[in-house]
């Protein structure tokens, strides 16, 4: 599955990200094994595409996290191996879609920050959590600060640092490796390893939007960066 708007760092608007649920829920049909996600171009994803949210009504401004909440959702609790494949900048969203997959792997120039809560927003944070730590999430989140490829593969936020040209066998030993288990077998020991707090991460993102003024907050952001 590649993000495929590389004139925009891969970021997500509305279109692209009901392309991937689109592609996921196709995967989901054919029974695949392993579900690999990478970036076209210099960068993995750069994240929500903010592009004229002035304009939108907070009602769909609002949506269109939740749809990407939704997909995270959908990426975490897959019923098969999960494998991102990530360069150049990995942020906001972008650094979800990698904490979602069961495995990560990134090149050297991959860079990852996860800026939500500068404006409040509470995306993908039990996610986070349960792949570095809480303490360590909390560390990162209220730094906002942005990672290298080494301090990421430090704190288990990617699980190898690999050039893209060795990318093909890294799949490939991944794809094996899924094939290792039936299917079935295979999809119910991952939804017993995951824990579900999909509940709970859908309630904190919706109370985090109805907190004030969402575009007042994405603006002090935004000129403040």
């Amino acid at each position: 599955m590649t993000l495929n708007r590389p004139d925009k760092a891969n970021a997500l608007d509305a279109a692209l990200v009901e392309l991937l649920h689109s592609a996921f829920d196709t995967a989901v049909g054919a029974k695949v094994r392993l579900l690999v996600m990478r970036g076209a171009g210099r960068h993995f994803c750069a994240g929500f595409d903010f592009s004229g949210f002035e304009e939108l009504p907070v009602s769909e401004l609002g949506w269109r996290f939740v749809r990407i909440e939704q997909f995270l959702q959908k990426l975490f609790h897959a019923p098969f191996e999960t494998m991102a494949l990530a360069q150049g900048g990995c942020f906001g969203a972008g650094a979800d879609l990698v904490a979602a997959c069961g495995t990560a792997v990134a090149a050297a120039d991959a860079k990852f920050r996860m800026p939500g809560w500068r404006f409040g927003l509470a995306l993908g944070t039990r996610r986070l959590a349960a792949r570095v730590g809480a303490a360590q999430a909390l560390r990162l989140l209220r730094a906002s600060a942005t990672l290298t490829c080494a301090e990421a593969l430090n704190i288990s936020l990617v699980d190898e640092a690999l050039e893209a040209a060795h990318w093909p066998e890294r799949v490939l030993s991944q794809r094996q490796g899924a094939l290792v288990l039936e299917g079935v077998a295979q999809g119910r020991l991952l939804g017993i390893l995951r824990e579900d707090t999909r509940a709970e991460d859908m309630a904190s993102l919706i109370g985090s939007l109805c907190d004030g003024d969402l575009k007042a907050r994405i603006t002090a952001f935004r000129s403040a960066r």
